[in-house]
């Protein structure tokens, strides 16, 4: 079960709360494609935030100092012996990814769709540190962003 919380914290996203819904609802789909199990319960907050909050949020958790486009937590939880649960957050800075787009010639929406793939990959265990993790990942993106009408963005960089 993947429950989704969309939470919006900047006055960047209220113009383009209802095609996040939906572009979040299409990605959800793909659920096998992207790693969810059945037999976790998911509750990811999506938070829709600015380069203020998620600047703060990368110094005090990753001793960054600099703002970023997203930004994926996840903690597991287990209430019962057999019931596992997932707590995920997902904070998407508005501006970083208006910057990401325009740089690379493509929409906000597809932008988007590509760091939501990437975060919902990262809360199921897929990691880039390596260079053989980074690939696998890289081409589950492509798969899946392929599916939902979006060309590889490793292309357009």
């Amino acid at each position: 079960m993947i429950n989704i919380n969309l939470t919006c914290q900047s006055n960047h996203w209220p113009a383009r709360l209802k095609k996040v819904d939906l572009l979040i609802n299409k990605i959800i789909t793909f659920h096998k494609d992207l790693s969810f199990s059945k037999n976790i319960i998911y509750n990811c907050n999506i938070i829709l935030t600015d380069n203020k909050l998620i600047t703060k949020m990368n110094s005090q958790f990753r001793k960054k100092k600099i703002s970023t486009d997203v930004l994926t937590f996840v903690s597991e939880i287990n209430f019962k012996k057999k019931e596992k649960h997932k707590i995920c957050d997902i904070f998407l800075s508005a501006e970083m990814i208006n910057k990401d787009a325009k740089k690379n010639k493509i929409t906000f929406y597809d932008h988007l769709a590509h760091l939501i793939v990437h975060s919902f990959l990262h809360i199921n265990g897929f990691m880039h540190c390596k260079i053989k993790d980074f690939k696998k990942m890289k081409d589950m993106e492509i798969k899946i962003l392929k599916k939902i009408g979006i060309e590889n963005p490793y292309l357009l960089h």
